[in-house]
């Protein structure tokens, strides 16, 4: 419509200029006038675009926020539950390494804590939804500067250092299970000598290596905040959640 406008009124100025009936100040007037109707026009329509670009733009930070809001609400599940497991972990290998010099792990505080023991576990972040709208530079569009770098800080930082932390502790409990692969043997009454390896140096100091977890639970805590603060960000943005 605003192309037409213009065209319509580009004849209108070529036509009055080489009017033979209009004076030189009434063509000076006519021209002035619709070079003014001309840029007005070209104005309107380079807002109406603007206008349309920026609400979709906005339309699509908002679909993608309120879908990381629901991600978010299933990574803190997961946090929350992995973060008791170290704590529980922490308090398990605490109690084998509790032992003095000579004595025996107890097999009932094995049995008591074997999951935590014999098993790991790290967080998989719901990051698709992030990681795409991020790698189609879109990331941007978020208006509110504060909620973008603290949705950067949590997928770029906090995350990473928490998932690194995690597959360090990882790591140091594959030396145990090695170990315990390697040395574990039954005996005549269908047990097996898993105190007696436990309670050795080696099996004393591997454990003793997996006693720490703080540092884990305070990277998955700071996770946590930061996540529910994103949400309560959102929410703030979307009070009638996003209808």
């Amino acid at each position: 419509m605003a192309e037409d406008e213009i065209i319509k009124h580009t004849k209108k100025i070529y036509k009055v200029w080489n009017s033979k009936e209009h004076s030189r100040l009434e063509k000076i007037k006519e021209f002035i006038i619709e070079i003014f109707i001309i840029v007005f026009a070209v104005s309107i329509s380079i807002w109406l675009h603007n206008w349309s670009e920026h609400r979709n733009q906005q339309q699509d930070v908002k679909v993608f926020l309120l879908g990381l809001k629901e991600d978010l609400k299933s990574d803190i599940k997961e946090m929350e539950g992995d973060s008791a497991f170290y704590v529980t972990t922490s308090v398990a290998f605490n109690y084998i390494t509790q032992i003095k010099y000579g004595e025996i792990v107890s097999i009932d505080s094995i049995i008591k804590f074997e999951t935590y023991i014999f098993n790991t576990t790290g967080l998989i972040p719901n990051n698709g939804r992030f990681e795409g709208f991020k790698s189609s530079g879109k990331i941007g569009l978020i208006e509110d500067n504060v909620l973008q770098n603290e949705i950067l800080d949590l997928y770029q930082e906090n995350i990473p250092s928490l998932i690194t932390a995690t597959n360090g502790y990882t790591e140091r409990k594959n030396g145990l299970y090695k170990y315990l692969a390697e040395t574990k043997k039954r005996k005549p009454d269908n047990t097996t000598n898993l105190t007696i390896i436990l309670s050795d140096d080696i099996g004393q100091n591997l454990c003793s290596n997996l006693t720490y977890t703080a540092q884990i639970v305070e990277r998955y805590s700071n996770c946590i905040k930061t996540s529910e603060k994103i949400i309560e960000d959102i929410d703030r943005m979307y009070p009638d959640g996003g209808k």
